[in-house]
C-alpha cells in the first residue's frame, strides 16, 4: 500500500488508471500543487494539447521530446508529465534515475496504439534490409525496434541523412510518412498508423471557413491528411505552428491540429484570431480525448501520492534510448533543435 492509500483507491488505480479518491471540493488545487512541487522537488511538464489550467500551472510547456530533454537537465527528483503515456515513457528513458508520474495511465495515444510492437516486429522481419525510422510518437517498446527516431521538426533531415540506396521503413504515422515521401522523394515502406485527431478535419468545412475568412492563413501539422496539407499556407510541428503565428503578418489563422495549442497562441498574440479547424462531425473531435483525461484533480492526486508511476524494464530503457540518441547525433550535426 502506498502512503496510506486505501485498498479501494489502489484497486481503482489498477482498474481506472488514475487515483480515484475523494478530494475536498474547497481545496485550492493550484496552491496545493505548488506546495507539492516545492516539498517533493518536482517539476510539471505540460504538452500543448493539455487543458489551459494545466498549461498555466506547468513549469515547462511544449512538445513531448523537448519537454523530456528539459526535464533531464534539471535537478528535480520527480517529473510529472501532463501528457500521454508514450511521452512519459520518453521522459523516463531520458531520466531513468528520476521518478516519472503520469496523472492518468490510460491517457494513451491513438497513433502510438496503431502500431503494436509484436505486429511491427513481424513486419520488420519481412524486410531485414530496411532501416527503421520511427516518429517519436510511439511506444517505448516500438523504439527498441527502431534504428533512428525522428520528430516532425527534423524528420526531413533524418530521412535525407540516410543513403539513397538504403531502403527505409517509416512508422507509425502514414500521413507524416506520405508528407516525407513528397518532401524527400524517397520511396519508403509506410506503416498504416494515424492520429485520430489529425484525420478528422473536414475539407468541406475548412473550405467554407476560408471563404468566410479570406484573409486567414491555414496552418497544419504534418500528421494531417494529404488533401489538407496540399492547401495549407504553413506546415509544421506544434512548436513550429506556434512560432509561425508569432512572426506572421496575418491576423487570422485556421489551425489544423489539436485545439489545446490555441491557448498558447492566444497568449502570445492577443491581437490575432485563432480558429480551430472543424471536424467532419459535430463532436469535439479536434480535441484529443486521451490528452483531456488529465485534470487538475488527477494532477494533485498523483503528486500527493506519487502514483501512477511509469516503470520501464532496463532493457527497454537501454534499447529504446539508442534510436533517440542516434536522432540527436544527426540533428546536432545538422544544427537542428529536436522538437516534435
Amino acid at each position: 500500500m502506498s502512503q496510506g492509500l486505501s485498498a479501494t483507491a489502489v484497486k481503482n488505480l489498477d482498474r481506472k488508471g488514475y487515483l480515484d479518491i475523494d478530494i475536498d471540493p474547497t481545496l485550492d488545487l493550484v496552491a496545493e500543487i505548488q506546495r507539492l512541487k516545492k516539498e517533493k522537488n518536482a517539476i510539471i511538464l505540460a504538452h500543448y494539447y493539455q487543458e489551459s489550467d494545466i498549461q498555466d500551472i506547468a513549469d515547462y510547456i511544449g512538445d513531448s521530446l523537448g519537454l523530456s530533454q528539459k526535464a533531464a537537465k534539471t535537478d528535480a527528483d520527480i517529473i510529472v508529465f501532463a501528457g500521454v503515456h508514450f511521452m512519459a515513457e520518453t521522459a523516463k528513458m531520458l531520466s531513468p534515475e528520476k521518478k516519472v508520474l503520469l496523472p492518468d495511465l490510460k491517457a494513451g495515444c491513438s497513433l502510438a496504439d496503431s502500431c503494436p510492437p509484436p505486429l511491427f516486429r513481424k513486419f520488420k522481419e519481412k524486410h531485414p534490409d530496411h532501416v527503421v525510422v520511427s516518429y517519436i510518437n510511439c511506444t517505448a517498446e516500438l523504439k527498441t525496434l527502431t534504428d533512428i527516431c525522428c520528430t516532425s521538426t527534423n524528420a526531413v533531415q533524418i530521412i535525407e541523412s540516410i543513403p539513397k540506396e538504403q531502403p527505409i521503413i517509416f512508422a507509425p504515422d502514414i500521413n507524416l510518412g506520405r508528407y516525407l515521401v513528397k518532401k524527400t522523394g524517397r520511396d519508403m515502406l509506410l506503416w498504416n498508423g494515424s492520429c485520430m485527431v489529425h484525420e478528422i478535419f473536414s475539407h468541406e468545412k475548412i473550405t467554407k471557413l476560408r471563404m468566410q475568412y479570406p484573409e486567414a492563413e491555414l496552418i497544419a501539422h504534418p500528421e494531417c491528411e494529404p488533401h489538407l496539407l496540399e492547401t495549407a499556407d504553413f506546415i509544421g510541428s506544434t512548436t513550429g505552428l506556434l512560432n509561425y503565428t508569432k512572426r506572421s503578418a496575418a491576423k487570422v489563422f485556421i489551425v489544423a491540429t489539436e485545439a489545446g495549442i490555441l491557448h498558447q497562441m492566444q497568449k502570445a498574440s492577443p491581437d490575432k484570431t485563432f480558429i480551430p479547424a472543424p471536424p467532419e462531425n459535430t463532436c469535439a473531435c479536434n480535441e484529443c480525448p486521451h490528452m483531456k483525461r488529465n485534470t487538475l484533480e488527477k494532477l494533485y492526486a498523483c503528486m500527493e501520492y506519487e502514483l501512477p508511476e511509469i516503470i520501464l524494464p532496463q532493457w527497454i530503457i537501454d534499447e529504446g534510448r539508442a534510436c533517440i540518441d542516434r536522432m540527436l547525433e544527426i540533428s546536432a550535426a545538422a544544427g537542428l533543435v529536436s522538437k516534435d
